[in-house]
């Protein structure tokens, strides 16, 4: 091969290297507005960075073992009274406090589990290529933070703090009169947990992957209590719909005390409509 050809192939495979740095999946985390981007091979070169064994992983239904670095570690500096939202690439929108996300030696502790770009992790559907990856939140003894289905997102794209959801949308919250004892408060509460990360009340909330749930109308407004319930529990006993995104809330996730408050709070906003500009 003479000089000339040589270089060709030089910059080919220079090119070909900035290709693949150009695609590899990235991950921005932005604290009061200072950003920063991880490609995986970063944040696996973290200290901090482990094996760890989730015995229960809730998105593969089975033991899973992943390399992975503390979600401490990425928040160093956030204050433990700040919210941080986790944005999925399909839409999907969790906030949850920081301190919760922190935990300690004897709480339930979340970890960002890293898909190695050279191994990667099993689809997330059988027939399906999707993975949870490249970033995903597990937790170690999540049972010790009641921790649900929804604060386990994946195939997360940014980590971000933010205020807490009812101050950036007062919109979906309960008037400040409603008491902290209030069935209708307590319904909230286990909306923003379990509901705001697919829909919106009012238009507030950070995800869209649902409709929102209280405009034009409320549910409570044109189906049935038992058939909300129904809902809620298994969408799947009302309405077959095999592309349907919404998942089945057993007693496990929430209690049969915790969806009453619910469709108390959904009954309540259901009289305090906000119009909502088309998006």
């Amino acid at each position: 091969m003479n000089g000339m050809a040589t270089l060709r192939v030089g910059a080919l495979a220079m090119a070909f290297a900035c290709v693949a740095r150009a695609n590899e999946p990235t991950l921005t985390v932005t604290i009061r507005g200072n950003s920063a981007s991880y490609a995986p091979a970063a944040l696996l070169a973290l200290p901090a960075a482990t094996g760890i064994n989730v015995p229960a992983d809730v998105t593969y239904g089975h033991e899973m073992t992943y390399h992975a670095v503390p979600m401490s570690t990425l928040l160093a500096g956030v204050r433990p009274d700040e919210s941080v939202r986790l944005v999925a690439q399909d839409g999907f929108v969790a906030t949850l406090p920081a301190a919760v996300l922190f935990g300690g030696a004897d709480a339930a502790t979340a970890y960002l589990a890293v898909e190695p770009t050279d191994a990667p992790w099993p689809p997330i559907k059988p027939g399906e290529a999707a993975t949870a990856g490249p970033f995903y939140v597990v937790w170690l003894r999540p049972e010790k933070g009641a921790i649900v289905r929804e604060q386990w997102p994946y195939q997360i794209v940014r980590i971000e703090t933010v205020a807490p959801l009812a101050k950036r949308f007062p919109m979906l919250a309960p008037a400040a009169t409603v008491s902290t004892h209030d069935p209708v408060r307590h319904g909230f509460d286990v909306y923003v947990k379990n509901c705001s990360v697919c829909h919106t009340i009012n238009g507030g909330g950070d995800s869209t992957v649902g409709p929102d749930l209280n405009v034009p109308y409320n549910p409570t407004e044109y189906i049935r209590p038992d058939a909300l319930r129904r809902l809620i529990r298994d969408p799947q006993s009302l309405r077959k719909w095999a592309q349907t995104r919404m998942p089945a809330f057993g007693t496990k996730v929430i209690s049969d005390r915790e969806l009453t408050d619910l469709l108390a709070y959904l009954r309540y906003m259901a009289d305090r409509k906000v119009g909502v500009a088309a998006r």
